[in-house]
């Protein structure tokens, strides 16, 4: 029979339901050493909070991240709060003695991502970001292609990532539009996606980039009308205005440590794009190419086809012996945004369970981290920066 672990979640929104909905299938489709125990969830409203823990299964219902990461029956905190509270919650978790798992990007500067990563391997717990795409089938299958040498040597990386959410200069401010909170806009939330791609990808690091940032809508209405709200969603009041202390769109050119070269784009003001992440990496061989709103699907071109035959095969990345796949349904039943999160959760307990590493962890995080500083610091420059590495 298998051991449990007592899980606790801080935070109760989004994130906090995609998290959820993981710890309560991953049991059902994977064969666990640990089985979850959905203990404690926590936020700052009570009745908000205990009405989420008894929609989703929690077994109690908290307030105080501190009192929750100190808990007895703790084994492990899973941080699904906004970018200036991962290093608090991540740090004292681990300074207890938990194992943590912490959503992206892993903080708002790199000195808080190195001050967390010291603090993990300090404590000896495990640790892992939630870059959740890195876990489609369809990417995984892309990363073993690449290792396997089927596109031969990696020359040119292509990665847009595209919303249109805040097209809309009525759409309500939020806790995304204040740096303070969110550390950064559409850079931050979406090119720290692309960047994690990227790396896990290709196997190489960023070394150098050069970039450029807007901010299109410079104001935007609170939610509620009262000009003091920082709601996430709701209808635009008619009272107070926030200023939006973050970038809409950002753009950058990178260099890679191999050589190969690189172009990022991240924008939340793309009219018709709701998550157009995509990207696509060229060889001296051959091409992937892979886009989250058809993420069962990898398109592959090979040189080494004959020259009659040549062209994009379309890869349904559904089969058993794809990655993750056998867990689930028989092939062409296709997976949802949902799946990735299920699959991080099982190789996190598995990682917990044995003893052994999982990635991405908080390096992994803290040098997506360094990429997206060495962008900032490029743009307040005027030129190429070299990105710090995290050892």
């Amino acid at each position: 029979m298998s051991k449990t672990i007592n899980v606790a979640m801080i935070g109760a929104r989004f994130m906090g339901k995609a998290h959820s909905n993981a710890y309560l299938n991953v049991g059902k489709f994977f064969d666990l050493e640990l089985q979850p125990v959905m203990k404690s969830v926590c936020a700052r409203d009570a009745a908000g909070t205990q009405a989420f823990a008894d929609q989703w299964g929690w077994e109690r219902a908290d307030t105080d991240w501190r009192e929750v990461v100190a808990a007895g029956d703790i084994d492990l905190v899973d941080v699904c709060t906004p970018g200036d509270t991962h290093a608090p919650i991540a740090i004292a978790a681990a300074e207890a003695g938990k194992h943590v798992f912490c959503e992206k990007p892993l903080a708002n500067t790199l000195e808080d991502a190195r001050t967390m990563l010291a603090a993990v391997r300090k404590a000896g717990v495990r640790h892992m970001v939630n870059f959740n795409y890195r876990r489609c089938p369809a990417v995984s299958l892309a990363r073993q292609m690449v290792e396997a040498g089927e596109i031969g040597e990696v020359r040119q990386w292509r990665a847009t990532y595209l919303q249109d959410w805040l097209v809309d200069a009525d759409s309500p401010y939020s806790w995304r539009m204040d740096k303070k909170i969110a550390g950064s806009g559409a850079h931050g939330d979406l090119n720290a996606h692309a960047i994690d791609l990227a790396r896990f990808i290709t196997g190489d690091e960023i070394a150098q980039v050069v970039g450029d940032m807007k901010t299109f809508v410079t104001e935007r209405p609170y939610a509620d009308g009262s000009g003091s709200g920082v709601g996430a969603s709701g209808a635009a009041g008619k009272g107070g205005m926030g200023k939006v202390t973050v970038d809409d769109a950002s753009i950058f050119l990178a260099r890679f440590a191999s050589g190969a070269i690189g172009t990022f784009e991240a924008t939340r003001m793309a009219p018709g794009r709701k998550n157009y992440n995509r990207f696509e990496v060229s060889g001296s061989r051959g091409t992937l190419v892979w886009n989250f709103e058809d993420m069962n699907v990898l398109e592959y071109y090979s040189k080494d086809d004959p020259s009659n035959r040549q062209g994009f095969k379309r890869i349904m990345a559904t089969e058993a012996d794809h990655p993750y796949v056998a867990a689930w349904w028989p092939p062409g039943h296709v997976l949802g945004y949902e799946h990735g999160f299920v699959h991080g959760v099982y190789d996190l307990l598995q990682a917990i369970a044995n003893g052994t590493e999982v990635a991405p962890d908080f390096r992994d995080g803290a040098q997506c981290v360094a990429v997206l500083e060495a962008v900032e610091k490029s743009v307040t420059a005027g030129s190429w920066q070299t990105v710090e590495t995290v050892e």
